[in-house]
């Protein structure tokens, strides 16, 4: 009788087990927020994921309306977070383009825009 349901759990474990190692750390949360209109242009953008990052291979980019590069460089990385500070850009729509590698190994990436001005 423990064989048999031995034999019937076995593949339900298995399947937990594989659906926890395909986890990919996906965007959870931004500030500015996702389509969100700010009166100013931010001095940091901050994403969260749902993983935890390798800092070394994720980043992010932050363009102007104008399609100028205004982050200030490479990203700060710390657990599921990731910031860029970001120099003034003016007013209009503000494009965030991030990549991640989570600690499971999975990459995703995507983008968002946020608008600036009155």
């Amino acid at each position: 009788m423990r064989r048999s349901i031995l034999i019937r759990i076995a593949p339900l474990l298995l399947l937990l087990a594989t659906g926890e190692a395909n986890a990919h750390a996906f965007l959870e949360r931004a500030e500015p927020r996702v389509g969100n209109k700010v009166a100013t242009p931010p001095r940091e953008v901050t994403l969260w994921f749902t993983e935890k990052l390798e800092a070394a291979f994720s980043g992010v980019t932050v363009t102007n309306a104008a399609g100028q590069r205004i982050d200030t460089g490479k990203a700060r990385v710390s657990g599921n977070q990731m910031s860029v500070s970001v120099r003034s850009g003016g007013t209009g729509t503000y494009r965030v383009k991030w990549h991640v590698l989570s600690v499971d190994t999975h990459t995703t990436d995507g983008d968002f825009t946020f608008q600036v001005g009155p």
